[in-house]
């Protein structure tokens, strides 16, 4: 059955670089619209002279605020009207166009304020109606945007990934790739509900401080009791703490390298064979999948998909070196070492 497809837009609007308030935007557009009213009051007081009143024959500043008002908004009543080339020269050269801009401007200050925020709010209740089955980013950071653009990489839609990060110029390079995003705190539980953690297919915690990833895996945990949960962990002391918490997965990119320098220390290529383990972009790769029924019975080593290094059997890992490997049961999830996309492609 196809995965429901997450719709490839916002679930929150970004905000601008100039990050003006609501109240200071609204402010500018309402005076720069009296302004033109204004300015072209002024130009009728001057030219008052080449205007007609039909009801008392003379032209106050009130009948000209009001003819001003009048013309602007409307076509006019016809009491008041330019009757010299001149009035009807300004009206059609310099009103008309000012009419325009006016009108403009309120219909603009009203799609923006109400007709937009209207229209956002229903859509991103909409997008996160629709959520499931995705990828929930916690921490757009090194780390995180790493994993982004490797899931990609791998075959992953962005359109099924939501990134959610307290930062504005994060959140703007996540949209850049594709990805659905939320400008939030992660350890706080209705921004973790608003993306609907609890039907996710994963959470990938990389907060960047070791207390907030912690914090954030125990937020995710509560509202999230069977999602998988990987967290990176920067030192030692706090794994256990992360996996208390409820992550099934604790990364700690520090130990990794110590990996990979002890590696090259024993031999030149163990180094690079890891990395190219870990990229889509190397040669092999390592999958973990579920057993096929056809491989039922059968021995690890015998799969024809790659070659098998360790089998879970609920939670006991069993090597491909171990008796138990050499019958495959159903349920059992294999992890295997497979060629990459870019192998594939290239042989």
């Amino acid at each position: 059955m196809a995965k429901p497809r997450v719709p490839q837009a916002l679930l929150r609007p970004l905000r601008r670089a100039i990050g003006l308030p609501q109240w200071a935007q609204l402010a500018l557009r309402l005076g720069a619209a009296f302004a033109l009213v204004f300015f072209v009051v002024l130009i009728h007081w001057i030219d008052r002279n080449g205007l007609k009143d039909t009801h008392d024959g003379t032209v106050s500043f009130l009948d000209v605020f009001y003819f001003t008002m009048i013309s602007i908004t409307t076509t006019g009543f016809g009491d008041i009207a330019p009757v010299s080339d001149r009035a009807r020269l300004i009206e059609a050269v310099i009103v008309t166009p000012i009419r325009f801009a006016v009108i403009f401007i309120f219909v603009g200050t009203a799609y923006t304020f109400i007709i937009k925020r209207s229209w956002e709010t229903w859509r991103m209740k909409r997008i996160q109606e629709r959520l499931a089955d995705h990828i929930v980013v916690l921490g757009y950071g090194v780390s995180g945007s790493q994993a982004v653009q490797e899931l990609i990489a791998r075959g992953t839609d962005p359109a099924c990934i939501v990134v959610v990060d307290p930062s504005t110029v994060r959140l703007k390079q996540a949209e850049q790739v594709g990805c659905n995003v939320l400008e939030g705190d992660a350890t706080r539980d209705e921004t973790l509900a608003a993306v609907r953690i609890g039907v996710a297919r994963t959470i990938l915690v990389s907060a960047g401080r070791d207390d907030t990833t912690i914090l954030i895996v125990l937020t995710a945990r509560h509202l999230a009791p069977g999602v998988p949960i990987t967290a990176v962990i920067r030192a030692d002391d706090n794994e256990l703490l992360a996996r208390q918490a409820g992550a099934e997965n604790v990364i700690n990119p520090v130990r990794f390298t110590g990996l990979l320098l002890a590696g090259s220390a024993q031999g030149r290529h163990i180094a690079e064979y890891m990395s190219d383990l870990a990229s889509v972009d190397g040669r092999v790769q390592l999958v973990e999948r579920p057993v096929s029924p056809e491989e039922v019975g059968r021995p690890l080593d015998t799969i024809a998909t790659g070659k098998g290094v360790r089998i879970y059997r609920g939670k006991r890992a069993i090597g491909f070196w171990e008796p138990e490997a050499h019958v495959l049961e159903a349920g059992d999830v294999i992890v295997e070492v497979a060629a990459s996309v870019v192998s594939e492609s290239h042989g």
